[in-house]
């Protein structure tokens, strides 16, 4: 296994995978676009992403090996909570595996019969733009804080103030069983 410095915008996946590569790094949060669009507050400029690539061939029997790339991220991020509205913590983490062939037919033959993630093998990849996809991917469907929320959702001053008894939703269709008995509406 080798480790060596890669470019991240053209990784040259079939070169990589076969000298079994291996790479690491950071990257400032604050540039993965995309990703910014989903949260609730801007980044610092302190906040990272640190990332790990390795690639490997995986031997098949009568035919060439197989090209695999295993990629682990993490990012802590901000987004809103759901609940109370106000900014919640969350670490993304992305553990994949990929495997890349030749063209999109083979692409779209294994994915039918495959649980792996397959990807069509191009010259140069861009490892940041994959990377910040699968973090993309791994946010939640609903930010919210574990447990509760440390401050409740603030409710208006005039929705405050008692305006009575509650209308019972119960009571139209009371009158409507009373008026049908009567022989009214049918």
């Amino acid at each position: 296994m080798s480790e060596r410095p890669i470019d991240p915008h053209a990784l040259n996946v079939r070169s990589f995978c076969s000298d079994a590569g291996s790479s690491l790094g950071r990257w400032p949060l604050a540039g993965l676009g995309r990703l910014l669009d989903s949260l609730y507050v801007a980044p610092s400029a302190d906040d990272r992403v640190d990332w790990q690539a390795q690639g490997s061939l995986v031997p098949a029997t009568g035919a060439e090996p197989e090209i695999w790339l295993h990629l682990r991220c993490a990012a802590d991020v901000t987004l809103q909570c759901q609940r109370c509205l106000k900014a919640v913590q969350q670490t993304l983490t992305v553990d994949r595996r990929f495997r890349f062939v030749r063209s999109e037919e083979e692409a779209e033959r294994l994915d039918e019969t495959s649980e792996d993630d397959v990807l069509v093998l191009q010259p140069r990849l861009d490892l940041q733009d994959l990377l910040e996809d699968e973090l993309i991917l791994a946010l939640p469907l609903v930010a919210r804080h574990e447990g509760d929320c440390p401050e409740p959702l603030p409710m208006p001053a005039d929705e405050l103030e008692d305006e009575g008894p509650a209308s019972n939703p119960f009571a139209a269709l009371a009158a409507l069983a009373a008026l049908r008995g009567r022989g009214g509406a049918k």
